[in-house]
């Protein structure tokens, strides 16, 4: 054998080799998965966890337990995750919070680029921007003029939710400023828009869209770049003028930092199977969230620029979750 055939055949031997150490038997018919929610239950991330876990625990006949560990604004799961095996068995369900606590919590006790990687993401929910019924303000138009007219109110969920800061980018793109009020939950700011006590909130799209439905609430914009099927009648905040006013809430799954190549590829190809199930489509369509699978790689990249985006946010609009 000629020595540039024998370096071929020993660089293959070594990758062949690497490979198989990367890529252990997974999943074992006894493993048992772990798939860590860091949220109470309900919403789009637990709903999206949980329909996952059924499926792939069905396709792969092993035990799959859903938990959920809240706390922290998604912290102490996503902490637990990080320090917990590199096996497989370890899942964590990541949403849009996380992004945004790289800047909003820089001393965290783990760091989600480093000691995470993507695996793959799951679906959206877009803002919907929210009025009283009562209100002088008829389309997003109105709101943009309004704001610059006037200092508004603004409520949110809490300081630093997807609520505070799609009212914090409102700003910083209409050089406007609001009257920032934070609750504890979505539910009661909702309550204060409903009474007339607030001027607005750029709302979680599950929070408000009941009371929409309703007639409670107008509805004068949606956060995404193409309408809602729910609400179909409702301009996109593109339509309505602001098409950077684009965001939405996501949820994706990651698993630790230095689980093998191998095990991450086999749950992005179940997950993309899973995904294009019909049924599993009807769920997500009937819960008002989007299908939105990226694999590891796009997902990443993703990831990497919504840090950077609500980084930039968070310092222009002096933001803090006190």
């Amino acid at each position: 054998m000629k020595r540039r055939d024998m370096l071929i055949a020993s660089a293959s031997i070594a990758l062949a080799n690497r490979t198989a150490i990367a890529a252990p038997e997974f999943p074992r018919s006894d493993t048992l998965i772990r798939y860590v929610v860091p949220f109470a239950p309900g919403g789009l991330t637990d709903v999206m966890a949980r329909t996952v876990a059924q499926k792939l625990a069905e396709a792969w006949k092993i035990s799959i337990v859903v938990e959920n560990k809240a706390g922290a604004s998604g912290q102490i799961g996503a902490e637990q995750v990080a320090r917990s095996a590199s096996d497989g068995s370890n899942l964590l369900a990541i949403t849009s919070n996380h992004a945004v606590n790289v800047a909003l919590f820089p001393n965290a006790a783990y760091n989600l680029v480093k000691d995470l990687r993507p695996v793959a993401l799951l679906a959206n929910s877009p803002m919907l921007v929210v009025v009283p019924a009562s209100s002088p303000l008829n389309d997003f138009r109105d709101l943009m003029a309004a704001s610059k007219a006037r200092l508004l109110t603004a409520g949110s969920s809490s300081n630093g939710s997807a609520t505070h800061l799609t009212m914090a980018l409102f700003n910083d793109l209409n050089q406007t400023r609001m009257t920032h009020v934070p609750y504890k939950g979505g539910a009661p700011s909702m309550l204060d828009l409903i009474s007339g006590r607030l001027d607005v909130i750029f709302s979680n799209f599950p929070e408000s869209i009941v009371h929409v439905k309703a007639g409670k609430l107008r509805a004068l914009a949606i956060c995404s770049a193409a309408r809602h099927h729910v609400v179909p009648d409702v301009p996109t905040t593109s339509e309505a003028g602001m098409p950077e006013l684009n965001v939405e809430s996501w949820t994706g799954l990651m698993l630790p930092a230095k689980t093998p190549d191998g095990v991450v590829d086999q749950y992005s190809r179940e997950i993309s199977r899973i995904m294009r199930m019909p049924d599993v489509q009807e769920r997500v369509k009937s819960q008002g969230f989007r299908l939105n699978f990226q694999g590891p790689e796009e997902f990443a990249q993703f990831l990497n620029t919504e840090i950077s985006r609500w980084g930039r946010i968070i310092k222009v609009g002096n933001i803090s979750p006190e």
